[in-house]
């Protein structure tokens, strides 16, 4: 495993973050895996080196997030020895104010996230969605009380647009409050729109990107192909046929060609793909099978050829700005 430091600041973090919304209830999702089955996967990957785990209060409502504390728990000595990232905005409860991204919401959002997550503090702490409905300066200065009370070491932010992002941190900048320093969005191979502005925007503010979806919900490691879908998940995710279409498995025809002239995963190739560019910090990668704790700590050792890289982003159509 290799390691690296979170945009400009000192955090450092495996360059593969486990993402944990696999974990917590099957009530939720039929594909999400309770406590025990997560139990050897979260395993194999601390035995690999990830240190970095991703969460938010949404996921199983609640129960991820004490799946998660639980586990890390039982598979690190220290609280020290891992990097654990959670996310506040959706909607937790019937309240119209147990959602969004108000002071109210996020003060009291992060003591229930700690208090599912055993823990006195989480290292980052992000926003999942911009909210249209409270004044920037409202949430910055409520996610500046939450670093200053201790309770998140960091915040960060996740799938907005790149004017909003920048007027985010513009806004941080005049009331001296905290800056978030990552960004987790929606990229990957088949969907690369946010190397137009949200990237070099990142990249010049000193900015870690962690993306969600780096495998396009399995579409890039061929749980989806043109005549069928082949596990649970890729069955019952509708969100999948709303952000990829036909046109993009021309993208995935270039992977697991490159895959298949070097013998690997085509998993591997497209985390390999992502981990080449500089801005790219750790994609988030989510794991039901060992396989797939596996192939994302081999891609950290794969390098690409140029010729490679060109045969896997020349397919590549342009879209309209989704995940947001």
């Amino acid at each position: 495993m290799e390691y690296a430091r979170l945009g400009n600041t000192g955090l450092q973090v495996s360059r593969i973050c486990l993402g944990m919304m696999s974990y917590g209830s099957p009530a939720w999702r039929d594909w999400v895996l309770d406590l025990d089955a997560a139990r050897p996967l979260v395993r194999a990957a601390v035995d690999a080196g990830i240190t970095f785990f991703d969460t938010a209060d949404m996921y199983s409502l609640g129960a991820t997030e004490e799946v998660t504390g639980t586990l890390l728990r039982e598979s690190f000595p220290h609280r020290d020895d891992y990097v654990l990232a959670t996310k506040v905005f959706m909607p937790m409860g019937e309240s119209r104010n147990d959602r969004g991204l108000s002071r109210k919401h996020i003060l009291s959002g992060i003591d229930a996230s700690l208090r599912r997550l055993g823990t006195d503090h989480v290292d980052l702490y992000q926003i999942h969605r911009w909210d249209p409905d409270t004044p920037i300066e409202e949430t910055m200065e409520a996610l500046h009380d939450v670093v200053r009370a201790g309770k998140a070491r960091y915040v960060g932010a996740s799938s907005m647009y790149a004017w909003q992002f920048a007027k985010a941190q513009h806004t941080a900048d005049l009331g001296g409050w905290t800056r978030f320093v990552s960004m987790q969005d929606h990229y990957n191979l088949i969907y690369r729109e946010e190397e137009r502005e949200m990237h070099p925007l990142c990249g010049d503010q000193g900015v870690g990107v962690i993306p969600w979806s780096p495998l396009a919900r399995g579409m890039l490691a061929g749980t989806r192909t043109r005549e069928q879908v082949t596990t649970t998940r890729a069955r019952s995710d509708t969100i999948a046929d709303s952000l990829y279409g036909d046109a993009d498995f021309a993208v995935v025809d270039a992977v697991r060609a490159v895959a298949d002239a070097r013998g690997l995963p085509a998993a591997q190739v497209a985390l390999a793909w992502m981990l080449h560019k500089p801005v790219i910090t750790a994609p988030i990668v989510g794991a039901t099978k060992p396989g797939h704790v596996q192939d994302a700590v081999a891609a950290v050792d794969v390098d690409l050829t140029d010729d490679e890289l060109t045969t896997l982003e020349k397919p590549y159509i342009p879209h309209p700005v989704l995940g947001h």
